[in-house]
Order: structure tokens, then sequence, then C-alpha cells
């Protein structure tokens, strides 16, 4: 676990044997996007990943875990994300990815205030 200004972020077993399995040069992002379907639905994702060298972070939130891993955290994520949160890992096989383990109200809060 790790303390900054803005947040706290723990990382379970699972997801600290993934990041460790799963080097990354550049930071870990988490985005924020929001779609209109054609029916005028409203849908949200949320996803863990690697970030590309190019993007440019300045105005994301940044988290530094223990050994250093650098999370940047989009900005219309970081308005909503509780200021403690915990990473782990979700899928079967070839599908495993990062994720967030959020409480169902952090999630409604994440995804539709």
């Amino acid at each position: 676990m790790y303390a900054n200004a803005e947040f706290v972020v723990e990382v379970d077993a699972a997801a600290r044997a993934w990041l460790d399995s799963h080097k990354s040069e550049g930071p870990r992002v988490i985005t924020y996007e929001v779609h209109r379907c054609c029916g005028g639905g409203k849908i949200c994702n949320v996803r863990v990943l690697n970030a590309p060298h190019r993007d440019d972070f300045s105005n994301y939130a940044v988290a530094v875990l223990p050994d250093r891993t650098k999370i940047v955290i989009d900005p219309g994520a970081a308005a909503r994300l509780p200021s403690q949160f915990r990473l782990t890992v979700r899928g079967l096989g070839p599908l495993k990815h990062l994720d967030l383990e959020l409480s169902g109200e952090e999630w409604g809060q994440l995804l539709y205030d």
C-alpha cells in the first residue's frame, strides 16, 4: 500500500503476481471512457492498461505503488474514485487483466454519477 496526496492504492497478491509477470516500461493508466449508444443509453468503461509512451499525462492524477510502479488515473475517474481502492486480477487464462476492486456503491459512483 502507498499513500500519496490523492489516493491510497492497495495491490492484492494476484495483482502483484500479474504486475511482476507483465512488466511495463511506461506507467499503468486507469482509463475512463463514456460512450452513447444509438438508443441514447450511456455506456461507461473503466480499464487498467499499459500506457502508450507518447501520451501526455500532465493532467492525470498519479499514484505510486511500493515497488515504484506508477499508475496514472484519468481525470474523469480520479474525480469519482474513492481515495482508497485496491487493484486485483479478473478474467480467465489469456483474458486475465488488472481491475479495480470496489464496492457496489463505489462502482455506481464511478460509472454513473
